[in-house]
């Protein structure tokens, strides 16, 4: 039996999630999960280099140290309470923590020191996924969508997986076998940066405070206004463009009520998401949701909404709870590199083709 675990830290910046996974043919088995939370000091850290800071390689790096450690911890927490040996591991695949991804400059960094991971848990580290596809050309996200058509791809039906995290991401799984995936723009990123700011709270709980709020018209459409939207696939984004100052620019409207701002950026999330499916995703049968704001029931309830007819579900319907897949999808590129398999979609990323993503650093 070959295990993989897989670990996954967003543009939320609010944890790191581990996934214990066993695959076989078309199956992936979950067999243990845990998340740890970023602490506060350490989500302000990475926070502050998403820009230009005097002496931010030494930062970058010294963060990528404090990651490691906290990966570690939450490898090692879960492999205990499954009481699973490190040497029934045969490789972690670890996304890293996004600092910059600038792939029109041909560059993407994500930090977490794979090397010290090998070294403190004793298992073979398979990381750094997205330069390989840059190289090719492509935008080295999403990548994701190959396990989405791995493991959810359906020969009678056209599914859309849509994982709503810091950023939405959709993944168009047509019954052809064609598949198209693409960042549509900002999912929770901006929803949970305003109630930080206007609540000091992580998050905005299942839309609570956002719902008594109502769309300020003018300035979705000027938000809407942004050029990334218009943009055909291959496309990938995150906090080099939704970011604080993008959100400050947007809202420079007064007497606005804070929590109508929030209900605004519900709606630009939720737009954004339906705009992209009704544009690039044709005759859609199934939706399917992941990600934390599959949890928000004013963000689900406002695209099914949109959706009319066409079934909105989680992806536990499939096998893979909301909360794990990405995860058990860096597992599964760690096993396809190990295997000496692609793992990258052209279509997807643009790349000018397949190539076996990922750096090995072993046990």
């Amino acid at each position: 039996m070959q295990l993989y675990i897989g670990i996954m830290s967003g543009t939320s910046l609010d944890g790191v999630d581990v996934a214990l996974c066993q695959f076989e043919a078309n199956d992936c088995d979950i067999i243990a999960t845990h998340f740890l939370a970023y602490p506060a000091e350490l989500k302000l850290s990475l926070l502050a280099l998403h820009a230009s800071q005097p002496n931010e390689l030494e930062s970058a790096l010294l963060l990528g140290n404090k990651l490691a450690y906290l990966y570690t911890d939450a490898v090692k927490n879960m492999l205990a309470t499954a009481k699973v040996n490190a040497d029934q591991i045969a490789a972690i695949g670890c996304h890293g923590q996004t600092i910059r991804h600038r792939p029109e400059l041909g560059f993407t960094l994500q930090i977490g020191n794979n090397a010290l991971l090998a070294e403190l848990t004793n298992i073979t580290v398979v990381g750094d996924f997205r330069s390989r596809d840059i190289a090719a050309s492509g935008q080295g996200a999403p990548l994701v969508p190959a396990f989405h058509q791995a493991i959810f791809g359906s020969t009678t039906l056209n599914r859309a997986i849509i994982n709503i995290g810091g950023i939405a991401n959709i993944t168009y799984l047509n019954k052809n076998g064609d598949v198209l995936g693409f960042d549509s723009g900002p999912g929770n990123m901006l929803l949970d940066a305003w109630a930080k700011l206007k609540l000091n709270q992580d998050f905005d709980a299942d839309g609570a405070w956002a719902s008594t709020g109502v769309v300020h018209e003018s300035i979705l459409s000027n938000m809407l206004a942004e050029p990334y939207f218009s943009l055909p696939p291959p496309k990938s984004t995150g906090r080099d463009l939704f970011n604080d100052a993008w959100l400050k620019q947007h809202i420079l409207y007064p007497h606005t009520r804070p929590q109508d701002i929030a209900r605004t950026l519900v709606e630009l999330s939720a737009n954004t998401i339906y705009q992209a499916l009704n544009r690039f995703c044709v005759d859609v049968d199934e939706v399917y949701l992941c990600g934390g704001g599959a949890r928000n029931g004013l963000l689900v309830g406002t695209i099914k909404a949109m959706l009319k007819d066409t079934p909105l579900l989680n992806t536990d319907a499939l096998g893979i709870g909301v909360d794990w897949l990405e995860a058990a999808a860096f597992a599964w590129l760690a096993k396809q590199t190990l295997e000496g398999k692609t793992s990258n979609l052209p279509s997807v990323t643009g790349a000018k083709g397949l190539r076996i993503l990922g750096a090995i650093y072993p046990a």
